[in-house]
């Protein structure tokens, strides 16, 4: 059954990436359909980034009154329904009214497995997961190309990223009674199974006592929560600012080739895949903490591989791709670590408020990048990427040590 289930699971992260990259690929297309200006996709995105962080910041409620197996099956069905409307809509602002079910239904579903995935699965599946997550991002811009190359239209696309969101959701809906007997409150062990009795003969732990709502408020009380918040969007700023603004500044500033640019931005994304699946392979014997620590230090050197003055491109190009690499870990150890060092009873809370975080380091960071930008050229695009790993690195530092006491050492390796 837990077998079954991680596929499932598996499966749902793609179905977490497909959406996620369709606004992006089809909007140079989009917008002139939709007679208005190219800037008006900030608007979009933040639109859906906020109904994101709300149903994040609600995902634990809805978690426990619902269960995990239902919110997901909901917030997948929710996507699909606001895929549908972007198809179907003939005015900006009605894609602006489909983006708030479109957010609401990524934020929730989000927040309530990757809980699950933290709780019940080895750090390993956790990577892997994000992985898949990646593969999903990737394959829906070349759905995009594909509609658009062959006269369909960039409704098409969403129209088939829809169907499939719909079909996952039969699929999970199908699936609730095995989520049910799936006890979800019965760790499992490394291989994914259920926890067996410890070697010594004694008795397995009994499970959990259903748990109870975490207020927003005692959440942010617990100590090392604000600190790991600020690590989570430390590393969303960097990913989402590197992913917006690499290539324009290695055209500006660095004079590489706009083709040779554009592709290299990509095997960013590429390189954060690879090294999610990577990672995989030695999560559980590394461990989360030296995980995050390892990911800021080569995002670090990465971003000054990037800015070296040095004649030749390669060292910058080189730069970026070790970035993508450094940044694969950090975001599913966070999660995975989160029951360790918070105790199962608030992850579900405080995922959620971590996946709030997340968006808005997402949402925030490249436009003020932007902005800084127009005063002082992109030249600063280095600059600005190592103070937000600097900042990262030093509160999950500072994180470790408040939160050492409490966890076991397996988190801690």
């Amino acid at each position: 059954m837990y077998a079954l289930l991680l596929a499932i699971i598996y499966v749902a992260f793609i179905s977490l990436g497909l959406p996620d990259s369709l606004v992006g690929s089809g909007w140079p297309v989009m917008h002139g359909d939709l007679g208005v200006p190219l800037g008006y996709a900030g608007i979009l995105t933040m639109v859906i980034a906020a109904g994101t962080i709300v149903s994040s910041l609600l995902s634990d409620r809805l978690t426990r009154r619902l269960g995990v197996g239902l919110v997901t099956a909901l917030s997948v069905g929710m996507t699909a329904a606001a895929l549908f409307g972007f198809s179907a809509a003939d005015s900006f602002w009605t894609l602006c009214l489909w983006a708030v079910p479109y957010g609401l239904g990524a934020g929730a579903v989000d927040a309530a497995l990757n809980n699950y995935v933290a709780l019940h699965y080895a750090a390993r599946h956790m990577n892997w997961l994000h992985c898949f997550w990646g593969v999903g991002a990737s394959i829906s811009p070349f759905i995009m190309s594909h509609a658009i190359g062959a006269q369909l239209g960039w409704s098409s696309a969403y129209q088939s990223v829809g169907t499939i969101q719909a079909v996952l959701t039969v699929i999970l809906l199908a699936s609730i009674t095995l989520w049910a007997r799936v006890n979800p409150t019965h760790p499992v062990d490394t291989d994914g199974d259920p926890a067996d009795a410890p070697a010594d003969g004694t008795p397995a732990p009994a499970p959990e006592q259903p748990r109870r709502h975490v207020p927003l408020g005692t959440a942010l009380r617990i100590p090392g929560v604000t600190l790991v918040l600020g690590a989570f969007f430390a590393y969303c700023a960097v990913e989402s600012t590197t992913i917006l603004w690499a290539s324009t500044y290695l055209v500006t500033d660095r004079d590489v080739d706009a083709g040779t640019a554009a592709a290299f931005g990509a095997l960013f994304l590429l390189g954060t895949t690879a090294g999610r699946f990577l990672a995989g392979f030695v999560a559980d014997h590394v461990g989360d903490r030296l995980l995050i620590r390892g990911g800021f230090l080569t995002v670090a050197l990465g971003v000054i591989l990037v800015a070296l003055p040095v004649p030749t491109d390669v060292v910058a190009l080189a730069g970026l791709v070790l970035a993508g690499l450094g940044c694969a870990p950090i975001y599913p150890a966070i999660i995975h670590s989160t029951p360790a060092s918070f105790g199962r009873e608030n992850s579900q809370a405080i995922i959620g408020i971590q996946m709030a975080a997340a968006y808005t380091g997402s949402t925030l960071a490249p436009p003020v990048f932007g902005a800084l930008s127009t005063w002082t050229g992109t030249w600063i695009f280095p600059l600005y990427l190592v103070l937000i790993v600097g900042l990262g690195l030093v509160l999950s530092e500072r994180l470790n040590r408040v939160v050492a006491p409490g966890t076991t050492r397996a988190a801690l390796t």
